[in-house]
């Protein structure tokens, strides 16, 4: 196994009552571990490729064999967007910092922030992601169908919210837009601001 799946920085009820101890294991345990297990498949023949980050294939897609580019495409990007996701949860964390302020600066406030982020993510056809990026130090507000990642774009996501129905549907079943109203309430504005800063 040339990837592995790291545990939760918490515990799986940690994000009660916004999102689910059931939910949270089988996203983890499940969904996330079949992404591994199917990149690492992918990947099993190309030796060349076995010390590269998921990350690192993700960047040069282009150059990854036209046999396994879709697979890794696919499953990379589902082991990277969920590693992402699962790093910037946690319960009660204020915004703040320099994210807030570019936030405001860019979207004239949180609130403006949150309806535009919220309505991309509602109106997203499909399975997908609704991302925060920086696009040359810009902050922008973006989405990508299925498991694509904004690193294939040389894009930095700077927060990600998974929009797929597996995320979601055992606690709010069709009611994407309460999801994502709760997900407001988990997202680790410390780690944000982290990734932010991280160049």
């Amino acid at each position: 196994m040339i990837h592995k799946l790291q545990p939760l920085p918490y515990a799986y009820n940690a994000l009660e009552p916004y999102i689910d101890e059931t939910t949270m294991r089988i996203h983890h345990t499940k969904h996330h571990q079949s992404y591994i297990d199917k990149l690492n498949a992918a990947i099993n023949d190309y030796p060349e490729l076995q010390n590269d980050t998921a990350e690192d294939l993700l960047k040069k897609l282009n150059t990854i064999p036209e046999a396994i580019r879709t697979a890794v495409k696919n499953h990379g990007g589902g082991h990277v967007n969920h590693s992402f996701f699962w790093s910037i949860l946690r319960k009660d964390i204020p915004i703040g910092g320099e994210v807030a302020s570019s936030i405001t600066n860019k979207y004239g406030s949180y609130d403006n922030f949150k309806n535009e982020f919220s309505t991309k993510a509602a109106s997203l056809f499909g399975s997908g992601w609704t991302w925060l990026v920086l696009v040359d130090r810009e902050l922008d507000i973006m989405t990508t169908p299925n498991q694509d990642s904004p690193l294939t774009m040389n894009i930095k996501p700077i927060i990600g919210l998974d929009v797929w129905e597996h995320a979601y549907y055992l606690k709010y079943q069709n009611r994407r837009p309460e999801y994502i109203d709760a997900f407001f309430h988990v997202i680790n504005w410390e780690k944000v601001n982290e990734i932010f800063f991280d160049e």
